[in-house]
């Protein structure tokens, strides 16, 4: 297990408001990803993320909790707790303010395990682009002015470009990561097949696959992960 979450190319994402049978559980736990990533932006409580952390942590893969609310964060049997702030929204909301309420509600917090995100959301349709009603019909030199502020200024280690359920435009997350110097980049989107994961991965360092192994199943979700490694 590799639980240095700088090294990691391949993440899966499995949403704590979704159902997997336990057979499609192991398959997707011995396909080669390199980590778990509990993540969900509707429905997303303390009991269903640990229900989720139940079903998957006897395949000791690195387990990270990425939670959309402070309703979602747990601390018990993982390796780390991936934050983000939506850096294109006009709500600070979601930049900050849910943060400072999580914060000043919860106690022992364990620092060590926090690492924190810079999303740039870029689906106007998806649910965390209405949520945090991010301004999505960026050009790709707004995206990269973001990543630069992400990676230069905030010193942000990862920047996000998340599509989350279409599949992005290859030139912005190109001109994402030839701005961002430090920080590593990571993107999610659409990504259900081979040619897709390789596409991608010439540009960011982790590609996140999610709704495929809901709508694909655990063979492309095997596919994506030889293409990016």
């Amino acid at each position: 297990m590799n639980s240095n979450w700088r090294e990691w190319r391949h993440i899966t994402k499995l949403d704590p408001d979704k159902s997997i049978r336990p057979g499609e559980v192991e398959a997707i736990a011995t396909s080669g990803t390199d980590a778990l990533m509990l993540s969900g932006t509707l429905n997303v409580t303390k009991e269903n993320v640990t229900e989720l952390r139940e079903q998957v942590k006897e395949y000791g893969l690195p387990l990270v909790v990425e939670p959309a609310d402070p309703s979602g964060v747990i601390f018990d049997d993982i390796h780390g707790l991936f934050v983000p702030s939506v850096l294109n929204t006009p709500e600070p909301v979601w930049i900050v303010g849910k943060h400072e309420y999580w914060v000043k509600n919860t106690k022992n917090i364990p620092w060590d395990l926090v690492v924190p995100e810079a999303y740039i959301v870029l689906n106007p349709n998806s649910s965390v682009g209405r949520v945090t009603r991010a301004v999505c019909n960026l050009p790709a030199e707004d995206v990269a002015a973001f990543a630069t502020v992400a990676d230069r200024y905030f010193k942000f280690p990862i920047v996000y470009i998340e599509y989350s359920g279409t599949f992005g435009n290859p030139e912005i997350v190109k001109a994402a990561s030839e701005a961002v110097e430090d920080a590593l980049l990571y993107y999610g989107g659409g990504i259900n097949s081979k040619e897709k994961a390789a596409e991608m991965a010439k540009y960011a360092d982790t590609i996140v696959v999610g709704n495929a192994v809901y709508d694909n199943g655990a063979t492309v979700l095997r596919e994506t992960v030889r293409a990016v490694k």
